[in-house]
């Protein structure tokens, strides 16, 4: 990232917004003017406000005062004026490197300074840095076990306490409420063994809600141009209902700020017998759909075998690796786009695909950095062991080269799009690497992602489950029957192992049952039970070896 970046003369400077509203940075750094309103109306208005190609603006998202900002909101210290932050990504220059890099140099000085003076935990952590100087990687990594550790003295907001958050998330009732001076709470899945809650200010929100509905690329532009407001569509979101996580929170969230919407917007069970799940959505009628690509991939085959029948406009997926085969099965079966996205409970709108099917991080808010085993930066092209996050638009929970978890490669070269934000490719967070006993005594691990390009390109399956129940031994899952199929997808696996240099490797059957989700919905499809995933060095070293005929290994997403 851009470590240098020149001061830019703040005190007094008077700007204009696109509607040309005076605004002015007082003396100690708070905005005079609200500027544009809150809420998604506003977001998809700003839409069509003038691109800024230039330098920054730095009232738009500058670091505020407990006198300024905090007035506003109560007291809270936060980053990012609300009612700003849709034109702070309106305008943000992102097909121009250099002007967004010193963005996120600027945003990431706020952030340092912020954090040192409103988090105590995370003062003695950065004890002795210069905010104005220090070096991303000068910083000391967080892992979430010690933040959750030190919680009440990690936030930023005192009011906020996790024994009442915990309180909070309880109450199934409140998924979408507000918590404290109008904090969102999600919880993650902890698919990794460690829950965790995540505090988002208002300011951060309204950065979200700004980043999801302008960055990514419309699949219907007439459409939008025609209903911009998405008054015409019916959304299902497929996925956990029941817990406070992202997606569902904050569809609940944007039901009560739009009541216009909320019979047309509305989420649905992944967890319920399939049959019903059928039923609810055949009554619904969606326009939309939005769920994990395992659950599309679900829906597509009951589609395909008529057990329900969509008319879809419009598919959108996350929280899993989106690979190609099962993308063009899905855009076949229900005949419309598909959108793929990367977020977290930690930042939700991480990445946004663009026309080219390019998932571009939204670099200019949040800092991303792929790194190895042992914390090192690894250059672009390489499969990453674990991805760093600094969240720049949250000041209520600071992170700060926070371990997300996930394995990603970053693209070499300039995209086709024309936008200057870096591209991404991610392997699924939630599948194991799998270590098998080799013919030579020496282990043979199998990539997640090419077990699963495996399964779906030569095997034709999309909803299944793999386990790795012994050092030789492996359980194929699936929810039909012990059919043609299923014996073929067998003999499949088989066949690769042993290529791959596995002895003595036994593939059984498990049919008729369905797949266990977790508790975030999510479907786990290739899962070691016998031991801890290997590093993803090892899993970087046998990248190479991939499926026959198939595109196996990371960098699905896309």
């Amino acid at each position: 990232m851009h470590r240098g970046g020149e001061a830019v003369e703040r005190r007094g400077a008077v700007e204009r917004d696109h509607a040309g509203r005076a605004l002015r940075a007082d003396e100690d750094g708070g905005v005079g003017h609200r500027g544009l309103p809150v809420g998604e109306a506003g977001m998809l208005c700003a839409r069509s406000g003038p691109a800024h190609r230039g330098r920054h603006r730095p009232w738009l998202d500058r670091a505020q005062g407990r006198s300024g900002l905090a007035r506003y909101l109560g007291g809270m210290s936060t980053l990012v004026d609300p009612a700003t932050a849709s034109w702070a990504v309106a305008s943000a220059p992102v097909h121009d490197a250099e002007a967004w890099a010193a963005l996120q140099r600027q945003r990431l000085t706020a952030l340092l300074r912020h954090a040192v003076q409103a988090s105590p935990y995370l003062a003695g952590q950065l004890r002795g840095l210069d905010p104005d100087r220090a070096a991303l990687d000068d910083l000391p990594v967080q892992h979430k076990r010690t933040l959750m550790r030190h919680f009440d003295a990690w936030v930023t907001d005192r009011s906020l306490t996790l024994e009442g958050l915990r309180r909070f998330v309880s109450d199934p009732h409140r998924i979408g409420d507000t918590c404290g001076p109008g904090c969102a709470v999600w919880e993650s899945s902890g698919s990794r063994g460690e829950p965790g809650l995540f505090v988002h200010d208002p300011g951060a929100l309204a950065v979200y809600d700004a980043l999801e509905f302008q960055r990514p690329a419309p699949l219907r532009p007439l459409q939008r141009l025609w209903d911009p407001f998405w008054w015409g569509e019916r959304m299902a979101f497929v996925g956990a209902i029941d817990g406070h996580f992202a997606s569902q929170a904050s569809l609940q969230r944007l039901r009560r700020r739009m009541p216009w919407l909320a019979d047309q917007w509305r989420g649905f069970s992944i967890l319920q017998p399939l049959p019903a799940l059928l039923a609810e959505l055949q009554a619904f009628a969606p326009t939309v759909l939005t769920t994990y690509p395992t659950a599309a991939s679900m829906l597509a085959e009951a589609q395909a075998e008529g057990r329900v029948s969509l008319s879809l406009q419009e598919v959108w997926t996350g929280g899993e690796t989106l690979g190609r085969t099962q993308r063009a099965r899905i855009t076949e079966v229900f005949d419309c786009p598909l959108r793929h996205s990367y977020g977290a409970s930690e930042f939700l709108p991480l990445a946004a695909e663009c026309r080219e099917q390019a998932l571009h991080v939204n670099a200019d808010w949040v800092i991303l950095e792929p790194v190895d085993a042992r914390g090192r930066p690894v250059p672009p092209g390489v499969l990453s062991h674990d991805t760093l996050l600094t969240n720049l638009a949250n000041g209520v929970q600071p992170l700060i080269r926070y371990a997300l978890g996930d394995r990603t490669r970053w693209r070499v070269g300039p995209c086709a799009c024309g936008s200057a934000l870096p591209v991404i490719e991610v392997e699924g967070r939630c599948d194991d690497l799998l270590e098998l006993e080799g013919a030579d005594d020496r282990p043979v691990r199998l990539l997640p992602l090419a077990l699963s390009t495996l399964l779906e390109d030569e095997a034709g399956l999309f909803h299944f489950r793999l386990e790795q129940t012994g050092p030789s031994a492996l359980r194929l899952r699936l929810p039909g029957s012990n059919n043609a199929a299923a014996r073929h997808a067998v003999q499949v696996l088989k066949r690769y192992v042993a290529d791959q240099g596995a002895r003595h490797v036994q593939v059984t059957l498990h049919c008729g049952h369905p797949l266990p989700h977790g508790r975030s919905g999510k479907l786990q499809r290739v899962v070691s039970r016998s031991a801890p995933p290997a590093s993803a060095t090892a899993c970087a070293a046998s990248a190479p070896r991939r499926p026959p005929g198939g595109r196996g290994g990371p960098g699905r997403s896309s």
